[in-house]
């Protein structure tokens, strides 16, 4: 079932807006001092969206109830999503934003695949084509090299096939639950999984699970991540719901244009010439997805009454 071509333009417009704000989290995980294990980060990162958008909900009168098989769903949704967050957030300690998000890229075809095996959504020659034209500039982004990075360039892998788990599931479930119910019970669910073993390890010197008091910048930083994450997956959940995983997955690319951008502000990483050329071939794939998506929806529309 395919959605209205009105609600999948607006879909899009959604998960362009994804893909501005998730690179900005990705920004302040990276500057989270390296004293603060990423377990810490992730229960930020989680418990602040618990804080903010369950009262939210229920101040807009949204259900809080679960039933038994919700509750496992956003389970498994929780354990993907933090177990895939806290392998981009290890990568990110040793590889710039750009060279992570690049690897982490092939995640789009694993998404197409798997909506349209499990969602039963169409995926046309056209679709296809911008993720493999987008993936190809993405590799002229960074170049992955397994033979520079080692098993650190796993990680984002990983990170790709977790994430498409969580988008495969966001796209079932948000049909029929509020994105802010959503998001937040799936938050809580990581939070309660992530939080029991800072509390047996702290104290114990742990270098991966023992907590550390936050100060300074670590305190700036571990907020931002909780705030920013919050707003950019409302962004990626309202995406879900509103068009098909195949057609926004090409327009996910668009996220290492921004990832370079911040990357070079915050972190003095400067793109080659060859970059260049590969954000102009994203940013192409991404515009052709819009451009495309516009043009149905106009065709979609009945001819207005004459005058």
């Amino acid at each position: 079932m395919t959605s209205p071509p009105d609600r999948t333009t607006l879909g899009i417009v959604f998960m362009l807006a994804f893909c501005l704000f998730a690179p900005m989290m990705d920004a302040l995980a990276k500057a989270t001092p390296e004293v603060v294990p990423v377990p810490q980060i992730l229960v930020f990162r989680f418990a602040i969206q618990v804080a903010i958008l369950m009262p939210l909900a229920a101040l807009l009168g949204h259900s809080q109830r679960v039933t038994l098989r919700d509750a496992a769903l956003h389970l498994v949704r929780a354990a993907a999503l933090l177990v895939a967050t806290g392998m981009f957030f290890t990568a990110l300690r040793y590889m710039p934003i750009a060279d992570a998000i690049s690897i982490f890229f092939v995640e789009p075809f694993v998404l197409i695949l798997m909506g349209a095996v499990f969602l039963g959504e169409p995926v046309g020659w056209r679709r296809l084509t911008a993720c493999a034209v987008g993936f190809g500039g993405a590799l002229l982004v960074i170049r992955p090299s397994f033979s520079d990075l080692g098993l650190v360039a796993l990680l984002p892998l990983g990170t790709a096939a977790l994430f498409s788990v969580y988008m495969l599931m966001t796209r079932a479930m948000a049909r029929r639950l509020h994105p802010l119910v959503l998001q937040g019970h799936t938050a809580l669910a990581a939070t309660l999984l992530i939080l029991p073993p800072l509390l047996i390890f702290n104290g114990t010197g742990n270098l991966y699970f023992d907590p550390v008091w936050p100060a300074g910048r670590a305190v700036w930083t571990l907020l931002g991540v909780g705030v920013v994450a919050t707003i950019s997956h409302l962004f990626l959940t309202y995406a879900l719901r509103l068009a098909p995983a195949g057609t926004i997955a090409p327009l996910q690319y668009l996220e290492i244009v921004g990832a370079t951008v911040i990357g070079y502000l915050a972190f003095g990483d400067f793109p080659t010439p060859l970059t260049w050329v590969g954000i102009a071939i994203i940013v192409a794939s991404g515009l052709y997805v819009f451009e495309r998506e516009r043009r149905l929806e106009l065709r979609a529309k009945p001819p207005a009454p004459p005058v």
